[in-house]
């Protein structure tokens, strides 16, 4: 078979060790060809490709980023854009096409598997957030780093006496700021689920104070919301997905509970540290996984679905469900943080 291949959206460790994965199995077990697709669905429109065999895909598995680099390319919001999509699918005579990315990037994989496009989707997102999966790959990785950037931050915050707010990606999701915060040991975790109680925050922040320890560490996705019930952002700009940049919730809590408080506060935006860099252990073997699953799904010619983790055996679900509704976190975690931390 020809099978193409893209990564669309945000970026994240595990994209090249999938895309390493697949073209092994269909090349060694298959005897498929595969074509890779530049920058995502942009890289479709425009048709600019680049091969995918043995030698491209070697020695990248420990890779991050992805060797055919990303977008967030909208076919919806382009005139013709699907039937551009398959005009140049046609083109390349391909039997079915892999898209690795969220939800954002699986809604155009859904949207062309309507118009015929046999597609199979691999569930990407740092943010964990996509439903029917228990984790997707480069979720791990990123808590890693922000684990380690929280255990950093204690030393520091508790050489000066000051509170610290770390704030980490989560748009609609607290994954990465819960298990970051809970494996750091933060003394708050704010997250999207939840609005924002600021005089919640400024009490366990002043129970700590009183109770001989001087410092705090504050963790908060970035899409948690103020009071008011808003997000805090970069600008009024928003991309093809209608998503606006996300950052300064930390930046905005660490000056209200510093004006409330009246203690040093200081905050760190950990922004894409969080995407970057060699994937853990983990992730390089979840991604693999979902990799080789992806490929045995186009040859089962089980299309239009989503390879997922449930439990610890990778299984499919359609697309449309994946891509339903968010993958929040529930009470049962959010019950953890409230037990870690003293009554105020």
């Amino acid at each position: 078979m020809r099978i193409g291949v893209l990564t669309g959206g945000g970026d994240c460790p595990g994209l090249n060790a999938v895309i390493r994965a697949a073209v092994r199995k269909g090349i060694l077990h298959y005897g498929d060809e595969f074509i890779g697709f530049m920058e995502g669905w942009r890289g479709v429109l425009e048709d600019v490709t680049m091969p995918l065999n043995l030698e491209t895909t070697s020695g990248i598995l420990h890779k991050g980023g992805t060797i055919l680099r990303s977008s967030r390319t909208n076919v919806k919001k382009i005139p013709g854009g699907f039937e551009k999509c398959v005009e140049v699918l046609q083109k390349h005579k391909l039997d079915a096409l892999i898209a690795l990315g969220g939800d954002d990037t699986q809604s155009i994989s859904l949207a062309l598997s309507e118009r015929g496009v046999k597609c199979v989707g691999v569930p990407k997102t740092i943010d964990n957030d996509l439903n029917g999966t228990d984790v997707c790959f480069g979720f791990d990785t990123a808590v890693s780093i922000a684990t380690e950037a929280v255990d950093r931050l204690h030393s520091t915050a508790e050489a000066h006496n000051r509170v610290i707010v770390v704030e980490v990606m989560g748009r609609d999701a607290g994954w990465i700021a819960v298990t970051a915060g809970i494996a750091g040991g933060a003394d708050a975790i704010l997250v999207p689920e939840v609005p924002i109680d600021i005089d919640e925050v400024c009490k366990l922040v002043k129970y700590r104070h009183d109770h001989g320890k001087k410092f705090s560490i504050v963790v908060v996705a970035e899409g948690a919301k103020l009071p008011e019930g808003e997000q805090a952002t970069h600008g009024t700009a928003v991309d093809s997905f209608g998503h606006a940049r996300l950052s300064g919730i930390g930046q905005a809590l660490a000056e209200e509970i510093e004006k409330r408080t009246k203690y040093e506060t200081r905050s760190v935006n950990l922004g894409h540290t969080q995407r970057g860099g060699t994937p853990t252990a983990y992730d390089r073997m979840l991604a693999t996984r979902y990799g080789v699953a992806a490929i045995d799904l186009v040859h089962a010619g089980k299309f239009g679905r989503l390879v997922v983790l449930k439990g610890t055996q990778i299984s499919d679900i359609p697309i449309a469900d994946a891509i339903a509704k968010n993958r929040t976190v529930g009470k049962d975690l959010l019950d953890v943080v409230k037990g870690l931390q003293p009554p105020v």
